[in-house]
């Protein structure tokens, strides 16, 4: 059975997506319930695998200040290898099925300009990538997690 997100659900969640580290008795004081209802969404958000809080790392702060949104051509037939192969590469962060001229998209964040260069090396090294396109990306606006 699929559980059902509800207004105070999604509040819940946008709570929780400022301060992943609010109490359960703030989080009540903000929504005007009582902290039990609070713990029995929560635990029903967490158990239907609907929300997952977690930390999460300003890349600059760990001294990653560089990113590239790389988009790549691989054989149709082995796309699902690629994809592993990708997630086994911890440079990158992000790893995309797409629509139109490149499948898939992948994004890193490294330490500087050569360390792209390395990982885009590292990326069409793979015999299934036929074709890359590389974004660099120049400076960040935003960079949120708030889906509410």
């Amino acid at each position: 059975m699929e559980y059902e997100i509800d207004e105070l659900d999604q509040k819940l969640i946008q709570l929780l997506s400022v301060d992943g580290r609010m109490s359960f008795r703030k989080l009540a004081e903000e929504l005007n319930v009582t902290e039990k209802t609070v713990r029995l969404r929560y635990k029903n958000l967490r158990d239907s695998n609907t929300l997952d809080v977690v930390g999460v790392v300003n890349p600059i702060a760990l001294g990653l200040k560089a990113g590239a949104i790389i988009q790549l051509k691989v054989h149709p037939q082995t796309i699902n290898q690629v994809i592993e192969e990708l997630g086994e590469m911890k440079e990158i962060r992000y790893v995309t099925l797409t629509s139109g001229e490149y499948p898939l998209l992948v994004q890193i964040n490294v330490a500087d300009q050569e360390a792209i260069t390395k990982t885009v090396l590292k990326i069409t090294d793979l015999d299934q990538v036929t074709d890359i396109n590389t974004i660099v990306q120049l400076q960040i606006y935003k960079n949120t997690f708030e889906y509410m």
